[in-house]
């Protein structure tokens, strides 16, 4: 018997998105490809139209239409900046007597740890890890099976986590579930998770082990080749850290010998820059967006991101030499952290001539090792959906917002940077934080 499902995304979606956003469509094609399964889908960004919770309510119920409660699964990806949509869709769903399983997974369930009940009381299933085949397990049957990575509500949770083999998955760009006609700006993805296990950050796999990080290589080259076919010339690769994957160069060479012109923007680990792998960029528009966060030793350690300090300054001066784009990225409002520590940070890349230095507010994400520990660090924050710490043991919140000031002086002038910390100061006094940058606007509606 064909059971439906609703897969539902609330992304957070920007003007030159895709209308369907890379993770929703990945679980889609797969579960798209069993023939007992009929899948339907729902994207409403949370800064779009959809974005409440009886609009979203309507648009379920719509794809749901009059099938049981037992034949209907309706599955949503909780992430932290849709937390509110989210717990009001599922209220507005079950007082409107909705009796179809509810179905969670995404990272606001893969790094909580037992309890999840309490926080979403209205789902019946929970899916940690990446949910391509944890969800198809699900709804292949109307019954509560023993499935990896899988919790029911109600049951003892034993907080596993759901593998996947990536070399197996579908393709939503090759089965054109994403439509590329018109689509000039793309979100990509090689390879998925992070070596590292950085405090602040929930790509790591917390334990879980995949049984291997990359997609598969003919999968890899099939996209590029669709994308240079239908005329892309903007992406965004997804990687944590692309440069650490194995087939890195190669995927360059591949744009390379398909003569793509387009800007290719990849999140590397500066430290880890081969010299072909520059050869490589340097015959392409590539944008190299380089995680540094801190310079400091002490703050390194707090946030168990260590960084090779003189293998990322020869590396930004490979890539200067190069005359790569590229950019630094730090962080303000980390453990152990003072404002002149941030200061000192910021002046290092300004020294180093970083032609785009940005500087983001520590979040504290569910289930991160720097939430777990906020009380060792006397970390407060805003509160909210998305809690930004605001103030800890070494620095207050005047220091603070003397950071966000500085950071809103690196995004008024990217590109043209002040020489020197003071001019940058200077500029920066005169700043309003806008930290709403770093969140949805609601205010501020996608298509």
């Amino acid at each position: 018997m064909t059971r439906r499902v609703v897969v539902v995304a609330m992304n957070w979606s920007r003007d030159k998105d895709p209308r369907v956003p890379l993770g929703h469509a990945s679980i889609v094609a797969t579960l798209a490809a069993e023939p007992d399964i009929d899948v339907r889908s729902v994207v409403a960004p949370v800064n779009g139209r959809g974005g409440r919770p009886d609009v979203l309510a309507d648009l379920i119920q719509a794809e749901a239409g009059a099938l049981r409660a037992a034949d209907i699964d309706v599955a949503f990806g909780a992430y932290v900046w849709n937390e509110s949509l989210l717990r009001g869709t599922l209220a507005e769903l079950r007082r409107r007597g909705f009796g179809g399983r509810i179905i969670l997974g995404g990272p606001q369930v893969s790094y909580a740890g037992p309890g999840l009940e309490a926080l979403y009381p209205e789902a019946d299933a929970f899916v940690r890890g990446y949910g391509e085949e944890a969800l198809r397990a699900i709804v292949r049957s109307p019954d509560r099976q023993r499935i990896a990575g899988v919790h029911w509500a109600g049951s003892r949770d034993t907080t596993s986590r759901a593998d996947v083999d990536l070399e197996c998955l579908s393709s939503p760009w090759l089965t054109g579930l994403i439509p590329l006609t018109g689509q000039k700006f793309v979100r990509w993805e090689t390879q998925r998770g992070c070596p590292f296990r950085c405090s602040f950050c929930q790509h790591k796999e917390a334990g879980a082990r995949l049984r291997s990080r990359e997609l598969a290589l003919s999968r890899i080259e099939a996209e590029i080749d669709l994308f240079c076919d239908h005329g892309v010339d903007d992406i965004a690769v997804l990687d944590p850290i692309f440069n650490m994957a194995p087939h890195a160069t190669a995927v360059l060479e591949r744009f390379g010998a398909r003569g793509f012109a387009g800007r290719l923007s990849l999140q590397c680990r500066a430290e880890a820059i081969t010299p072909p792998f520059l050869d490589a960029a340097a015959r392409l528009n590539v944008r190299l967006e380089l995680g540094l966060q801190t310079i400091h030793l002490t703050e390194s350690r707090a946030i168990h991101r260590n960084n090779n300090l003189p293998g990322v300054d020869r590396a930004l001066s490979e890539v200067r030499r190069h005359d790569l784009p590229h950019e630094v990225s730090l962080i303000f409002g980390l453990p152990e952290q003072t404002l002149a520590s941030f200061e000192a940070s910021v002046s290092w890349c300004l020294e180093r001539r970083v032609p785009v230095i940005k500087a983001f507010p520590l979040l504290l994400l569910r289930g991160t090792a720097v939430d777990r520990d906020r009380s060792r660090w006397g970390l407060r924050d805003s509160g909210g959906d998305m809690p930004m710490v605001v103030s800890s043991k070494t620095f207050d919140y005047a220091a603070w917002r003397a950071m966000a000031q500085l950071s809103e002086a690196l995004k008024v002038t990217e590109g043209r940077h002040p020489a020197s910390l003071g001019d940058l100061k200077r500029l920066a006094e005169g700043l309003e934080p806008s930290i709403s940058r770093f969140q949805p606007d609601p205010e501020k509606e996608v298509a």
